[in-house]
């Protein structure tokens, strides 16, 4: 076989094409072909846009969705690789997202996962990714690696350690002179992790249940129960609620009274974060102390967070859902700044390695730094604990004011003081 040498002063075709293509991928038109060949990197989930939970699913996809936008905008990933979302519907249901996520990894083959909103459609989905070794950013499920152990899970919500919610709502009630609780919660297992805390918290303080009832998720008349816990006469209510039965439970409350030995009333409710249940529930809210993810105060606001909820207002009237958005939306872009900064640090899309960057790293977002424990959680709760005060009835606008949500704790962030007992601070 002869050797093909090239002449002196001459340039072969293959030498000729690699210079050509060089210089094409130098030109602006040809880094945008380029780009435009690259493949996306798919990003795939499912999220409640039907059923119970699609309030805060479609705010939270919105959230995501901006992010997403933000990114392509700034010339996508990984040498120009545009981020592409693969979402359904999971109707708000556990029976829907094994199938789904099944689907996403093996035939939409999608290259990360983001998990569904909600404890109660996460919780199926978690034996899987850890059998299968996927990473995967979690969306506001409470303890759903407390038992499978997973390694590449990361939750984006604020909970920080399994009982710092029950603890704060807690030294709020006992600090107003409370000595005994009751218990209401949705028999739902977002709700009974937040009851299983409450009740570990009391027992370690020596502060007696003297109520503790679970009540079936498709209840809808709560009048025989709050009769019940009211002749009871505890001094804290610690309720934990799915957004349909929060309304419920407050309705009820409006109607009979919970009694004037009741410090403080809430703690667990969802619901009471979205801007169309506040609206809705107007006056009813007036006195409740509830956790919340984000409120509209100075020390809550990072670089890029006035901007974001800018763009998300906008749109948000525009796709007709949550007008506020502060419990979710800003999270779920959060989520999409822990993938692209992982993604940017690691060079590649190899999850072990994004992993490993994501458990030893604090990251910055719109909702502050965000560092992690083993398990997946944040290393320190950054849930707040709010008193609504002077609520008035069919205004929404009233929620982006400061004053209408007392900031109670963390302390770092309080705003005002407890006002107790719950009747007297109701009117």
């Amino acid at each position: 076989m002869s050797k093909k040498v090239s002449k002196p002063g001459s340039i072969s075709r293959r030498r000729l094409l690699a210079s050509a293509g060089a210089a094409i991928a130098a030109s602006p038109l040809g880094a945008n072909l380029l780009q435009a060949h690259a493949a996306p990197i798919k990003i795939g989930m499912s999220m409640p846009q039907t059923g119970g939970l699609a309030g805060g699913g479609k705010a939270s996809l919105l959230g995501i969705e901006i992010w997403r936008d933000d990114v392509n905008a700034k010339g996508g990933l990984l040498g120009g690789r545009k981020v592409e979302l693969v979402v359904y519907d999971d109707k708000s249901s556990a029976s829907e997202t094994p199938a789904i996520y099944s689907k996403l990894i093996d035939i939409d083959k999608v290259d990360l996962l983001f998990a569904p909103y909600a404890t109660v459609p996460t919780a199926p989905i978690m034996p899987m990714v850890k059998q299968r070794g996927l990473l995967l950013i979690g969306n506001f499920s409470f303890q759903v690696n407390s038992k499978v152990g997973h390694d590449m899970w990361f939750n984006n919500a604020p909970w920080g350690p399994a009982d710092s919610w029950a603890t704060s709502y807690l030294d709020i009630g006992q600090k107003a002179g409370g000595k005994s609780m009751a218990l209401l919660s949705a028999d739902q297992e977002f709700a009974q992790n937040l009851a299983k805390t409450a009740r570990e918290v009391a027992t370690k303080r020596n502060l007696p249940i003297v109520f503790d009832q679970a009540y079936p998720p498709n209840t809808v008349e709560f009048s025989s129960i709050i009769r019940a816990l009211k002749a009871t006469k505890p001094d804290i209510v610690y309720v934990a609620s799915y957004p349909p039965d929060s309304t419920g439970v407050l309705r009820a409350v409006n109607e009979i009274g919970i009694g004037d030995s009741v410090k403080v009333f809430g703690g667990g409710m969802v619901g009471l974060q979205f801007g169309a249940v506040m609206e809705n529930m107007g006056s009813l809210l007036n006195g409740v102390v509830n956790y919340n993810t984000w409120l509209p105060e100075k020390s809550m606001y990072f670089e890029g967070t006035k901007e974001f909820f800018d763009k998300y207002t906008k749109r948000a009237v525009e796709a007709k859902i949550d007008p506020l958005g502060y419990y979710l939306a800003p999270f779920g872009y959060a989520s999409g700044q822990l993938t692209e900064q992982a993604i940017s640090a690691v060079g590649s899309l190899d999850q072990k390695a994004l992993a490993k960057h994501l458990r030893e790293n604090t990251h910055k977002t719109i909702v502050g730094p965000i560092a992690f424990s083993a398990d997946g959680e944040r290393k320190e709760t950054a849930v707040l604990q709010a008193q609504f005060r002077g609520i008035v009835d069919k205004n929404i606008e009233q929620f982006r004011s400061a004053g209408k949500q007392v900031i109670l704790f963390p302390d770092n962030l309080k705003s005002g003081e407890l006002v107790a007992p719950f009747e007297a601070a109701r009117t």
